[in-house]
C-alpha cells in the first residue's frame, strides 16, 4: 500500500501527538538536552504530589507561567491540518495528545483526549471541584518564584493545576477513548512523541497489533519508529500539511 492511498482511503483516523507537536508553536519539549523543560527545573520538584504537599507556592507560580506561555502560543499549520481533516466527508478523526496545552482545540479539533490533563482545567487538590481560571502572569515579566494558590470555593483547600503529575493515574475517560480509537482506527498518525512515557506510549501498539498502517512524523527516530509503516523525518508543522495535501 502507498502512503497516499492509505491517507485517501482512511475513514477512522487516530492522531497521537506528543510535545513535538507543540514545539513548532514555540512551546518547549520536556527532554531536549538544552531547551527541554526538565533540563531547566527539577522534574520531581515541579511534577509530584509530594512536592505540592510540602510547598505548593513554587509549583503554582511555575504552572501559571507555563499556562501563560501556552495561551500566548498560536496553533501552527499542522494543528490546522488535523482540524481540517475531520471535515472530510465520511472521515472521523480522534486526537489523543500527551500535551497539556489547548492548541488542538484552538485550531478547531473537536474530539481530543488529553492523557496528561490540561493547564487550563484547574481544580481543588482535595475535593476535586473545578475552579475558574486564575489571572495569568504577563509574559513581559520574569516568572515569579513563588505564588500562593487560591482556595477552593467548595471546601477551602488549595486549587491545583489540572495536570497529571508523576505517580498519578491518567484520566480514565480520556485513556478509554484513546484505547477505543486505537482499537477501531484504520490509520494511525504518530506526531512528535519520543514514545518513552508509559502508559501512553503503549497505545500505538494496539493499532500496530491489528496491522493498522501507521505514519510517524518526527525529525528523529523514536521508540515508536519500529511500529511505523512510514516515517516522515520532519516537524509537525511541515509533515502534517504534506501528509494531507
Amino acid at each position: 500500500m502507498e502512503l497516499r492511498t492509505a491517507v485517501r482511503d482512511a475513514r477512522r483516523v487516530e492522531v497521537f501527538t506528543g510535545a513535538g507537536m507543540s514545539a513548532d508553536s514555540g512551546l518547549d519539549t520536556f527532554r531536549d538536552a538544552t531547551t527541554g523543560l526538565w533540563s531547566n527545573v527539577d522534574a520531581q520538584a515541579m511534577a509530584s504530589i509530594d512536592s505540592w504537599s510540602r510547598d505548593p507556592d513554587p509549583m503554582w507560580a511555575w504552572y501559571l507561567w507555563r499556562a501563560a506561555k501556552a495561551r500566548a502560543a498560536v496553533p501552527h499549520e499542522g494543528h490546522r491540518a488535523v482540524a481540517a481533516w475531520q471535515d472530510t466527508p465520511g472521515v472521523t478523526v480522534h486526537v489523543t495528545t500527551q500535551n497539556i496545552d489547548d492548541l488542538h482545540e484552538r485550531a478547531g479539533s473537536r474530539d481530543v483526549s488529553h492523557l496528561h490533563g490540561s493547564l487550563f482545567s484547574f481544580r481543588c487538590a482535595v475535593c476535586g471541584a473545578p475552579a475558574g481560571e486564575p489571572d495569568l502572569p504577563s509574559l513581559d515579566d520574569a516568572p515569579a518564584g513563588r505564588l500562593h494558590p487560591p482556595e477552593c470555593r467548595a471546601c477551602g483547600r488549595l486549587v491545583r493545576p489540572g495536570v497529571v503529575w508523576f505517580g498519578e493515574a491518567l484520566p480514565q475517560a480520556d485513556f478509554a477513548a484513546a484505547e477505543e480509537s486505537m482499537e477501531t482506527c484504520d490509520l494511525a498518525v504518530i506526531v512528535g512523541t519520543s514514545g518513552v512515557v508509559h502508559p501512553a506510549a503503549g497505545l500505538p501498539r494496539i493499532a500496530a497489533a491489528r496491522g493498522v498502517p501507521i505514519v510517524e512524523i518526527s525529525p528523529d527516530d523514536t521508540d515508536l519508529t519500529p511500529l511505523a509503516t512510514w516515517s516522515l523525518r520532519t516537524t509537525a508543522a511541515v509533515g502534517l500539511p504534506q501528509l494531507l495535501s
